[in-house]
This record gives C-alpha cells, sequence and structure tokens, in this order.
C-alpha cells in the first residue's frame, strides 16, 4: 500500500517533536495545526485517525502545563471523532465527553469565540446522539442558545444561520406524538424566520437558501387547521431557495428543494378559491418536478433520494388514477 501525504505528515510530525531544539509549546501548537489541517477536508476515513492520533500526541505533551492546548487538542479530536463517516454511537459518545471536558477550560482561558464554536459543534453531537434516545434533545438546544450569545447575525451571519436552522430541526423532531407539539413547531418556524430577518439573498445566499428550503419543509409538513395556505407559503419559501439553488451551480441541492416543491404543490389545488374543482394543474406540475429531481439524483449516483422520488411518483399518480 502506498503511503498517504498524511502517513507522510504524521511521521515529520513524530519526528519534529523529537528535535530538541524546538521548545514544547511549539510542538504542541504545531501537532494541532497539523491535525486540525488533515480534519478540514478530509480525503479519507485515515485521514481522520492519523488526526486524532496527532492530537492524542498534543494532549499527552501538554499535561498539566499547558491547559488550554490540552483544551484544544481534546476539542480537535472530538470534532474528528464527530467527522468520521457513519460515526456510530461510541463514537459520538467519546466525542460528547471531549467536548464536555474541554469546553469549560475554553470558558476559562480561551476566547468567546473559539469557545462558542466547541458549544456548536458539542450541540451537533448531542443532537444526533438524541435520536438514538441518548441525550435530551433540549440540551442540544440550549447549547445553540448559548453559542447564539457570540455568534450575532452582525458579525458571525453563517454561524448564526447555522444554529438558528439547528435549533428549528431540534424543535421539530420533538414535535412528534407530543402533547405540545403545535408549541415546538410554532418554535421551529419561528427560529426559520427569525434568522431570515436578518440573512438576505444578496450578502448570504448559501445560508439564506437553506433557511428558505428548511422552513418550506416545516411549513408543509406539520399540521394545520389552513394547511392550504401553509403550502403556499412553503411553494414561496422553495421559489426563494431556488434563487440561489441552481441546476447549473448546485444541481443536488436544486433537486431536493424541486422535489420538496413537488410535494407541496401537489397538495395544493388549482384555484384557491374553488379547491372542489381539483388540482390537476397542479399535479402535472408536481410530476415534472418530481422527474427532474429523479433524473439529477440518478445523473449523480444518489441512489437513495431517487428511490425516494420514484416512490413519490408512484403514490402520486396511484392516488390521481382512483
Amino acid at each position: 500500500m502506498t503511503p498517504s501525504m498524511t502517513d507522510s505528515a504524521v511521521k515529520a510530525a513524530i519526528q519534529m517533536i523529537s528535535d530538541a531544539s524546538t521548545q514544547m509549546e511549539e510542538k504542541i501548537g504545531m501537532l494541532i495545526e497539523i491535525a486540525q489541517g488533515f480534519c478540514k477536508k478530509p480525503k479519507t476515513e485515515n485521514d481522520l485517525w492519523n488526526a486524532i492520533a496527532l492530537f492524542n500526541q498534543a494532549d499527552k505533551l501538554s499535561e498539566q502545563d499547558y491547559p488550554l492546548l490540552k483544551a484544544r487538542a481534546t476539542v480537535g479530536k472530538a470534532s474528528a471523532l464527530k467527522a468520521i463517516p457513519q460515526a456510530g454511537v461510541e463514537y459520538l459518545l467519546q466525542s460528547r465527553t471531549a467536548y464536555q471536558k474541554a469546553i469549560p477550560v475554553l470558558e476559562e482561558l480561551a476566547s468567546s469565540v473559539e469557545t462558542a464554536e466547541a458549544q456548536m459543534n458539542l450541540g451537533l453531537v448531542l443532537q444526533s446522539l438524541a435520536s438514538y434516545n441518548l441525550a435530551p434533545i433540549v440540551d442540544s438546544i440550549q447549547i445553540y442558545q448559548q453559542a447564539l450569545q457570540i455568534f450575532t447575525y452582525s458579525q458571525y451571519p453563517q454561524e448564526y444561520a447555522i444554529l438558528h436552522n439547528n435549533i428549528a430541526i431540534a424543535y421539530l423532531s420533538m414535535s412528534t406524538g407530543s402533547q405540545e407539539q403545535y408549541l415546538y413547531e410554532g418554535l421551529a418556524i419561528q427560529s426559520f424566520e427569525t434568522a431570515l430577518k436578518y440573512i438576505n439573498l444578496i450578502e448570504h445566499p448559501t445560508e439564506y437558501a437553506m433557511l428558505q428550503n428548511n422552513l418550506g419543509n416545516a411549513l408543509q409538513y406539520v399540521p394545520s387547521s389552513h394547511p392550504f395556505e401553509n403550502n403556499l407559503k412553503a411553494v414561496q419559501a422553495y421559489e426563494e431557495a431556488l434563487k440561489v439553488r441552481t441546476l447549473r451551480d448546485t444541481p443536488l441541492e436544486y433537486a431536493n428543494t424541486i422535489a420538496n416543491q413537488a410535494n407541496a404543490l401537489s397538495n395544493l389545488p388549482d384555484d384557491l378559491e374553488k379547491p372542489e374543482n381539483g388540482n390537476s394543474q397542479k399535479i402535472l406540475q408536481a410530476i415534472a418536478y418530481y422527474q427532474q429531481s429523479l433524473d439529477i439524483f440518478t445523473q449523480y449516483n444518489q441512489q437513495e433520494q431517487a428511490e425516494i422520488i420514484i416512490q413519490a411518483m408512484q403514490e402520486i399518480r396511484s392516488q390521481n388514477s382512483e
């Protein structure tokens, strides 16, 4: 097997540690920096494990003399564990433990931004663990809200948008079958709408499209006494997202949004004033969007998404042939 670039970099890092002329603090900092580089754009899972090895080495060298560097190494390891493809429960639990160990040290010794970034990532881990019933989902919401105290819309619009998006999704996951579901669903929509007051199409297009797409999903799927109104608002939100998500520039995001839009259209009458006249035209629009999204997902070998679209098309055709 040909050694990878990261394998070579790990060996070079280990050699650097043995250099007696390099100060210990500098050695630890370099190990952390190299490991962080591996985590930014890992090409293989092995890159992440090499990063973890370097973070462990930095942690070991830090001992009691460099608490902030030790905390940074611990956070780095937590992030690498979280990023492992199909990270199972074991890695998520290890990641949570590492974040929870390091964050109090960051709160004392690091900048507020560095602390908030770790809190944001811990929130993601807690949200993932909640799906296994291994963490209360409210814990992730609470820590996201802590991070929002630092990541304001004026200074950190990208993080602000992502945090509000994650909070909304967390609220939606709480609504299933609970007596308070209308409250949670309302809070989710409120979180999307709050972010969209400040995240705009011109300055923050990617985040704007994400929020509009997910707002559309929330409006479409939450129970309502005004389903036509909600579906119409959902279609409008998807249209906003499609101002950014184009077939040329972001084909998979585009396909995802038009598939969502197809579902909303299929549940709208042709004439809102006369719903009893049916929705044959909206069905034709929906099928056209579904077919286009299916073609894109097939082209990009997104088999799971393609199968979902095929099933949706079969259902809509079945319902309208009865």
